[in-house]
């Protein structure tokens, strides 16, 4: 539902002329009119002022239920989202380190170097392609 219908819904059900909400809210009548047809979009401020004149919580405006949507999961942390953490990504990382703890010192240094090499050259060109 588009939120101009549902603030129509709101002042229709609290009996409100565009009139009377424009004293409510202070919004001019064309402006609400604008609102209500889907021409204009209004800012968080104006639905809070709409919110308000109708007497209702503003995310009944957004939403249809009894009660406030359930809130969704926080994001993860960086720490948690770190690739080599979970599934098959965790057991490539466990297997890399279990054979370079058999390689000797001097090919494991020759491995990590190449490595950072291919890393910085990815992230040139990574950088170059988005400018």
């Amino acid at each position: 539902m588009l939120i101009g219908d549902r603030l129509r819904t709101f002042r229709e059900f609290f009996l409100h002329a565009q009139a009377a909400t424009e004293k409510r809210t202070g919004l001019l009548r064309c402006y609400i009119s604008r609102v209500e047809n889907g021409h204009t979009v209004p800012a968080v401020e104006t639905l809070e002022r709409l919110a308000r004149a109708f007497e209702v919580p503003l995310y009944q405006i957004f939403y249809e239920g009894e009660e406030p949507p359930k809130l969704p999961d926080p994001p993860k942390t960086a720490a948690e989202m770190a690739w080599g953490n979970f599934g098959k990504d965790a057991h490539f990382l466990n297997r890399l380190r279990s054979f370079l703890g058999r390689v000797e010192d001097r090919d494991r240094k020759l491995l990590l170097s190449m490595a950072q090499k291919m890393a910085v050259s990815k992230r040139r060109n990574h950088l170059s392609a988005r400018a």
